[in-house]
């Protein structure tokens, strides 16, 4: 069975915000062509700009969030990383993190984050 990669949660966050960046850009450049239709063009840079706004939207969010999270410093590199939720990855080195002590020596998963239905 293949190991599952798991990655830090604002890490994950980010790089989504970074990549509606990039979508955005690439749509805006599909503007170039429609050059014929003024309609095509005006379509093309409004998604793009909605999705670059969209991406300020998301830092804001995790910035926000970051501050929320608790700072620990990482048994295994020794760097201060941040926790979200029960479990979480170091931001540099993927060790599992916890901060529920009943938690600790059992095998991470991201479920524990998601209370029980």
């Amino acid at each position: 069975m293949a190991k599952k990669k798991y990655s830090n949660k604002i890490n994950k966050i980010r790089s989504f915000a970074l990549a509606l960046i990039f979508i955005g850009f690439v749509i805006m450049y599909g503007a170039i062509f429609f050059r014929e239709s003024q309609l095509l063009v005006l379509i093309f840079i409004t998604l793009g700009l909605l999705c670059i706004i969209g991406s300020t939207v998301v830092y804001g969010w995790i910035g926000l969030l970051s501050t929320r999270a608790v700072q620990v410093v990482c048994p295994s590199c020794g760097k201060h990383t941040k926790v979200l939720g029960r479990v979480d990855m170091c931001m540099y080195c993927n060790e599992p993190l916890t901060l529920d002590p009943n938690l600790e020596g059992k095998e991470f998963d991201e479920a524990y984050n998601h209370p029980k239905k």
